[in-house]
């Protein structure tokens, strides 16, 4: 969905941020590095690098539209950013378990650029190189099957309490699915409710969703966007 939103309703008009992604560290000198050192060893970030790197950021950005790729993903986060803006409208991706499973497992990266690779549907033009440098790609430590459950678990316990605080102020919204040409019609009408969308030749006009955007607030700070896993197994 990421591109198409880029592509339908973003481009002019709204800041895409992505958590924690190289350009964001590169002015924030001490703590940039260390989020950069847990990342290039596969470790989760703390909590509180990710805060403090994404709030510096959004500080600059006052006055503007953002969309906000992956995070709040914790509730520490959600009531940092409380502090620095009112949050319009978060959307989420329900996928089931298996899926995740499937793709996650199958998920290379480039580490110093962070730009993955998925040997079912992204290849890169050389097996287990990078198609910009050609440097070898490298599967991160979370991304191998063993420990994809336990990682995707840890991240439901996580980001139920940030999904409660969102749902209770009216502006969560939840797509469930695995195909992106049937869930984007939905994605479409959400977004189209709060910003003018870009026409393009994947923009969908009919609305198939009754009052997609529940709040009627101009959207004027932040749309998060982030992904559920239903782990059904065991």
């Amino acid at each position: 969905e990421k591109p198409k939103i880029k592509k339908n309703v973003i481009l002019g008009q709204m800041q895409w941020l992505t958590l924690v992604i190289p350009t964001l560290w590169e002015d924030k000198v001490e703590v940039g590095e260390m989020a950069k050192q847990y990342m290039e060893k596969s470790l989760l970030v703390p909590d509180h690098v990710i805060t403090c790197l994404m709030m510096s950021e959004l500080e600059n950005r006052r006055g503007q539209h953002w969309l906000l790729d992956g995070f709040p993903r914790t509730l520490g986060q959600a009531e940092a950013l409380d502090k620095i803006c009112e949050v319009d409208l978060v959307t989420s991706l329900n996928v089931p378990f298996e899926t995740l499973k499937d793709r996650l497992s199958h998920r290379w990266i480039h580490p110093p650029s962070r730009r993955v690779y998925n040997l079912d549907f992204n290849l890169p033009r050389v097996h287990g190189i990078d198609d910009v440098t050609g440097e070898p790609l490298v599967q991160q430590e979370d991304d191998k099957p063993e420990a994809i459950a336990a990682r995707l678990r840890q991240y439901k316990d996580v980001a139920k309490p940030v999904i409660e605080l969102y749902k209770s102020r009216g502006v969560f919204h939840q797509f469930s699915g695995t195909e992106t040409n049937k869930i984007w019609p939905y994605v479409y009408a959400l977004f189209s409710n709060k910003i003018t969308p870009i026409q393009s030749k994947d923009a969908y006009q009919p609305c198939p969703v009754e009052e997609p955007g529940r709040c009627g607030r101009p959207f004027n700070c932040v749309c998060s966007i982030d992904a559920v896993s239903k782990l059904e197994a065991s």
